[in-house]
């Protein structure tokens, strides 16, 4: 039986919830990660009828998706023209990364695949 991982990313972005859904798009043309990533609505507040998207899960299983993942969460990042902040939580871990502050593409891979546990951390 396949184990499963959660991951969690969350953007900060004066877009709001069309970021998350742009995300979103761009996972599900990914075939490794294709039916794997939902949006996440926050519990409403009191006097609220439903929450607002806040986050992104993708439902890892074992296997190289974790790699895709960071690839293609890296690729995204690189088409984005606002500022932008991620905050992606697997297993306890949190890593925060701020999109103006990102130049190096293959930096920002090892730093997730590490996180996801694709690849060692700096490698």
């Amino acid at each position: 039986m396949e184990s499963t991982r959660r991951i969690r990313i969350a953007v900060l972005s004066s877009e709001g919830e069309t970021v998350l859904r742009s995300l979103l798009d761009w996972l599900h043309h990914e075939d490794e990660l294709r039916g794997r990533a939902v949006l996440e609505r926050a519990a409403p507040r009191s006097g609220e009828m439903g929450g607002l998207v806040d986050a992104l899960v993708v439902a890892l299983g074992s296997g190289g998706a974790g790699a895709v993942l960071a690839q293609s969460l890296s690729t995204w990042l690189q088409q984005r023209r606002s500022d932008l902040k991620i905050t992606i939580t697997s297993d306890g871990r949190t890593i925060e990364l701020d999109a103006q502050r990102v130049p190096d593409a293959q930096a920002l891979i090892r730093e997730v695949g590490g996180l996801l546990g694709d690849q060692e951390p700096g490698r």
